[in-house]
């Protein structure tokens, strides 16, 4: 069933940003590729003890980095755009319109709003089912 949305309760969603306690993130690169960035968290076990910190895979995306900037506006950094496009083996497309039925059949003041971020997609030319290798295989 569709809840009955008003212009007026339509608002820009809050959500919690920040660092966890007792953490860090931090990110590492692979030799020889500096702009792919894997997220860790270092823990603080115990200051007192003077241990260094337990680092963990952080996959809780940006939300939990300190640095990031966050606008659910604008959506996520495209952050490997340049790296897909430059090794090739995609293409952009125009992706079809939004239909009626996305939306459950509703029309007029019902519709959910356009998202503000209009990028275009991306399709994967069939590289991986070729055998053709990437950086992400290595």
């Amino acid at each position: 069933m569709n809840k009955i949305t008003r212009g007026k309760d339509l608002m820009v969603p809050k959500v919690t940003t920040g660092p966890i306690s007792a953490s860090t993130k931090v990110y590492s690169s692979p030799e020889g590729h500096p702009d792919v960035r894997v997220p860790f968290r270092d823990i603080v076990l115990s200051e007192d003890a003077g241990q260094t910190p337990f680092r963990v895979y952080d996959p809780s995306g940006p939300y939990t980095d300190a640095q990031a900037a966050i606008d659910v506006e604008k959506g996520l950094p495209r952050i490997r755009a340049a790296w897909v496009r430059e090794r090739g083996g995609v293409e952009e497309y125009t992706g079809r319109d939004v239909r009626p039925e996305d939306n459950g059949n509703v029309s007029g003041k019902h519709l959910a709003r356009d998202f503000p971020n209009k990028a275009r997609p991306l399709r994967a030319i069939s590289a991986r089912a070729a055998g053709i290798p990437s950086p992400l295989m290595d």
